[in-house]
């Protein structure tokens, strides 16, 4: 029982001074390696830092010039007690370790690697290692040819997949398209690097949070994978034709236990390594068909892809002289709600209509976006009577019933009183039936017709057969063979439809930059950007006469050099194009609507100057 006591007491002891136990010996950081290896097959190179702390992040590796990195760097720590004649010591050990290859034969230097521990700064020497066609016989190259056979048994070719799928491959231009990049996984992943998304050309783009997804088992040829979904879009095509998606690449680290027996512990057996293996992987690219929409589509279809429903808010049918009302008109549904333009509403010419307010909720999920946009026309009647508002039409294309649907609010009867603060001594008078610019007060610019003989004779000789007579006769005779031939001309220009989008470019352009700018005016980001791409894209496809579905920036920038426009010019175009892409649907504000404006004119100013036809 004493006995028992004393060991208990002994073993006490030891555990305290294993506690407080210092190392005998100072830091040391050194580099273990083969003196030979074989060319073309993996060897192990260990940096062990000794009784030292390393500072977090502070390890630098060297230069591996003439090896191919296999794998690493794996971190494995260990220590030792010792409990000799009453004295205690420790030793802790921090070992990095790389399993690499020689590319070449030859003496080749491994560079000095770097680390701090304590704030102090540690460094190996550089190491000469020779590599030789044939294998050495040594032990710990076996083992590290042993392990990288290992990895590569253990890390199949299929084992991590990348795929981009779509909800769907034929479409029509406008229809939604959900892009959901998967990982598929057999093995652990330790992280993902060097990713290159594709830009989408030829689609509107906007990208989905995907934080809320969760990892799932799914089958894949036959194999149970773990897929993450790590990106996700909702694509709008807006060209027609076969479109490209360009590949997606990445590079996945996986993570591959290698089972360890050659350190073997007595108290805890033998140890699992963990390493590093890099895979690079692609999605290849992805083609899909895009339909064009049915020809025929009535004048009100603007270029709605969806289901949707339209609700009108009437004004009232009576209404004073000179008093404001508002026709509302509500679109709501699924579909590229972002692209809605403005019914078109048509008042008498005695009404005047102000600037058109709009407001939207709009949400976007995987299945679509969906919401409502709310337009509201205010106007003033001028002149009493009774008029009639024809109903708004708004007319959209069904994907699923592939036939457009044109949807009209109810025509309004509206009966316009007399302004009862009007003048009763000068009454204004209104003409109608005129534009609103013309309309004018009367009354006060009439004067008193003279009566009597008016005593009218003539000032000058008459015109006819004069030499006046004749000089005019025939100024009339040239200006209908001039105006002959420039009709002549002007119709065979209209047949030539290439000539005629060319000459037209820089109409449309301005056009739809005017409207840009009015919606800059309004803050409504989202639409003036769409108005900007749209004078940007459809300027070039009719000024360089290129098929929409071939309408890239490479093909702009090469027909532009090619027009004798300079490099940087076609260049900061593409760019202009590439800044809208991303502000479109940025959360943050990146760039000034303004700047994109002026930059955009400009351009356009400068590339109709240079391009002459």
């Amino acid at each position: 029982m004493k006995l028992h006591f004393k060991n208990i007491i002994l073993l006490l002891v030891a555990v305290l001074q294993f506690a407080v136990a210092r190392a005998d010996e100072n830091t040391t950081f050194e580099v273990n390696t083969p003196l030979m290896v074989s060319v073309g097959e993996p060897f192990r190179v260990e940096f062990v830092l000794t009784n030292g702390d390393p500072d977090k992040e502070s390890f630098e590796a060297p230069d591996f010039a003439g090896f191919d990195i296999l794998a690493g760097p794996t971190v494995s720590t260990a220590s030792s007690f010792q409990y000799i004649n009453g004295k205690s010591s420790r030793t802790s050990t921090y070992t990095i370790t790389f399993v690499l290859v020689a590319q070449n034969e030859g003496n080749i230097t491994i560079g000095a690697a770097r680390i701090k521990s304590d704030k102090a700064q540690f460094s190996t020497k550089p190491t000469p290692i020779e590599a030789v066609k044939e294998s050495p016989q040594q032990n710990n190259e076996a083992a590290a040819a042993e392990q990288g056979t290992a990895l590569q048994n253990q890390l199949a070719q299929d084992d991590i997949l990348l795929r981009l799928n779509l909800s769907r491959t034929s479409v029509y231009k406008g229809e939604p398209i959900l892009a959901s990049l998967t990982l598929y996984t057999r093995a652990g992943i330790g992280g993902l690097e060097d990713a290159k998304l594709p830009s989408f050309n030829g689609f509107w783009s906007q990208e989905l949070p995907v934080d809320n997804y969760q990892p799932k088992r799914q089958t894949l040829n036959g194999k149970v994978y773990d897929s993450q979904i790590i990106k996700e879009y909702l694509l709008y095509p807006q060209q027609a034709g076969e479109l490209t998606i360009e590949p997606t690449t990445l590079t996945a680290i996986a993570r591959i236990i290698v089972r360890n027996n050659r350190n073997f512990d007595p108290f805890f057996g033998s140890s699992d390594e963990v390493y590093n293996v890099k895979r690079k992987l692609s999605t290849g690219a992805i083609k899909l068909n895009v339909k064009e929409l049915p020809a025929g589509a009535p004048a009100s279809f603007t270029g709605a892809v969806g289901s949707f429903a339209m609700k009108a808010d009437l004004p009232p049918a009576e209404l004073k002289a000179n008093s404001a009302a508002t026709y509302t008109v509500e679109i709501s549904g699924a579909g590229n709600l972002t692209f809605l333009q403005q019914p078109k509403l048509e008042l008498p010419s005695s009404f005047e209509l102000y600037n058109v307010r709009s407001t939207e909720s709009i949400q976007t999920t995987t299945a679509g976006t969906r919401g409502f946009r709310r337009y509201e026309y205010p106007f003033i009647a001028r002149a009493e009577g009774d008029y009639e508002i024809p109903g708004v039409e708004f007319t959209y294309f069904s994907p699923e019933k592939e036939s457009y649907i044109t949807l009209k609010s109810e025509p309004l009867q509206i009966n316009i009183l007399p302004d009862p603060t009007a003048s009763a001594s000068q009454p204004a008078q209104i003409i109608t039936g005129t534009a609103k610019e013309s309309v004018r007060q009367l009354g006060s610019d009439i004067r008193f017709i003279k009566l009597g003989d008016p005593a009218l004779h003539s000032a000058a000789a008459p015109l006819m057969l004069s030499g006046r007579y004749f000089a005019l006769l025939a100024l009339i005779v040239v200006g209908f063979l001039a105006l002959y031939i420039f009709l002549r001309r002007r119709i065979r220009d209209s047949h030539n439809t290439v000539l005629v989008k060319n000459r037209r470019a820089n109409k449309v352009a301005v056009q739809r930059f005017r409207q840009a700018e009015r919606y800059m005016r309004e803050g409504n980001r989202h639409a003036f950007y769409e108005e900007m791409l749209r004078a940007l894209w459809g300027y070039m496809g009719d000024k360089l006469n290129i098929p929409v579905s071939s309408l890239t920036k490479e093909n702009i920038r090469e027909e532009l050099q090619r027009r004798g426009c300079p490099a940087e010019d076609a260049t900061r175009y593409t760019d202009i194009i590439s800044r809208c892409d991303e502000a479109q649907y940025s959360p943050a504000e990146s760039v000034q609507m303004s700047d994109i404006y002026k930059e955009g004119v400009g351009m356009i100013s400068r590339i109709e100057s240079i391009i002459k036809r």
